[in-house]
């Protein structure tokens, strides 16, 4: 077993003037101060009795709100018990890289699984089990489409602002020349994008339910992607996903979404866990880790580890992915909440939430003042204008411990899951009469 050495002063120094950078804070000089973290300035000498006691008041400081009505990319959903009760068992929570596969096969079995479970949920042929979130999993299905003959990739504009971010830094960093299409009526904008695609792009990527809660016309994104001989990209809910068309319906080539809704506490960002799957033509240029089914020595069923070519930690600086570390608890997680919910039960979570967020349209738009600011049909989020500044409505529901839907763009983009229920979106409502 090789031995961890940790590396000099010197030695980092070195590392960080190879990337044109003098001290370890120049790494983070892109944050603002006020987003850096603070010193806590514990007293030496406290007991863990003491220690603790002062970590717990200043977790006392944190609002947790009881009733929320925000998503913009991260879901509050129903988490049975069941699932924290598997996931947390001891020999999932410490397993790490399941490199060795004669002692992992618990773990590679349970990434197999998922992979079939996400497979099954897409419509597509083949998944992978190791991408951060959803932001990353967009983007590396761009630089999955790109080569030296087609180096443009065109994402529509109503995709998640945080998701295109990340989308930006990769075809920045890859040289990958990236066009963002207009929206029109809160939807991508289809003679734009028709304009967008030509012979050298390698692929459309296009979000539904988009940023704004709109189910975008995918079947004509596909057809301007495809006639151009493009690779089409979605991005999308798995709650929505099992109500609405699914990938492969949609003749997608890839579908990227982010798995947070699928058993993940909200938890403060992180960590999620990005879904990628694809059709089987393009399986060689999946990153990550895939778990392949086989017989062993005596013909018994085995998993093992396969297709990693792209992993830094085989191709290095030649891979076309860095993708290396390991989701497997996150998406043992989803794959437990899939498998206590059943077909039925995720199809029910996903009639719920979008016929609480049409109720809570409806409510809304009887009081005076407030209007759809998109006339298009949305899943579980909907973007309303109100007579009164957001922040002011926000306020104001934060008092009686509800979290608002997120100000965007001057209006409040709201959303419901079946967490919220009939009860709750009248008591919002009548709160904001007391506003009006």
């Amino acid at each position: 077993m090789a031995r961890y050495v940790v590396s000099t002063k010197e030695e980092q120094l070195e590392m960080l003037r190879a990337i044109g950078m003098e001290s370890l804070d120049d790494l983070y000089r892109d944050v603002p101060e006020e987003a850096k973290a603070k010193s806590f300035d514990i007293p030496s000498g406290m007991s863990e009795m003491e220690v603790r006691a002062f970590m717990e008041s200043l977790a006392e400081k944190n609002t947790r709100f009881k009733k929320i009505f925000r998503g913009a990319g991260a879901y509050r959903h129903y988490i049975p018990s069941i699932v924290k009760s598997v996931v947390n068992k001891e020999e999932f929570v410490t397993a790490y890289t399941p490199y060795q596969a004669e002692i992992s096969q618990g773990v590679l079995q349970s990434i197999f699984e998922y992979q079939t479970q996400m497979c099954e949920l897409t419509g597509l042929d083949v998944s992978n089990a190791s991408v951060y979130d959803g932001a990353v999993a967009a983007a590396e299905a761009i630089m999955m489409a790109v080569d030296r003959r087609k180096n443009r990739a065109v994402v529509s504009g109503a995709v998640n602002p945080e998701m295109l971010e990340v989308i930006k830094t990769y075809c920045e960093s890859r040289d990958v020349d990236l066009v963002i299409t207009g929206t029109s009526d809160g939807k991508t904008d289809m003679e734009e994008l028709k304009a967008s695609v030509g012979a050298d792009t390698a692929c459309v990527l296009i979000q539904s339910p988009n940023f704004f809660g709109l189910i975008e016309d995918v079947e004509d994104a596909v057809a301007i992607a495809h006639e151009s001989k493009a690779k089409f990209i979605l991005s999308s809910n798995p709650i929505a996903m099992a109500y609405l068309k699914n990938a492969g319906e949609y003749d997608a080539d890839i579908c990227v979404m982010e798995g947070q809704p699928l058993g993940l506490d909200v938890a403060f960002g992180g960590p999620y866990l990005g879904i990628m799957t694809c059709r089987e033509a393009l399986m060689r240029k999946l990153p990550g880790r895939i778990v392949g089914q086989t017989a062993d020595h005596d013909g018994k069923r085995a998993f093992v580890l396969t297709l990693q070519a792209r992993e830094q930690h085989i191709r290095r600086e030649k891979a076309s992915s860095n993708i290396c570390s390991n989701e497997a608890l996150c998406a043992m997680t989803a794959s437990v909440y899939l498998a206590a919910m059943g077909r039925n039960g995720l199809v029910q979570a996903a009639k719920n939430s979008m016929s609480h967020a049409h109720y809570l349209a409806s409510r809304l738009l009887e009081l005076p003042g407030f209007s759809m600011r998109y006339g298009g049909e949305f899943f579980h989020e909907f973007l309303i204008d109100a007579p009164v500044a957001p922040k002011v409505i926000e306020d104001k529901l934060r008092e009686k411990g509800i979290l608002s839907g997120l100000e965007v763009d001057g209006g409040i983009l709201f959303c419901t899951t079946e967490m919220n229920t009939k009860a709750d979106i009248d008591e919002l409502v009548e709160i904001i009469k007391e506003v009006l």
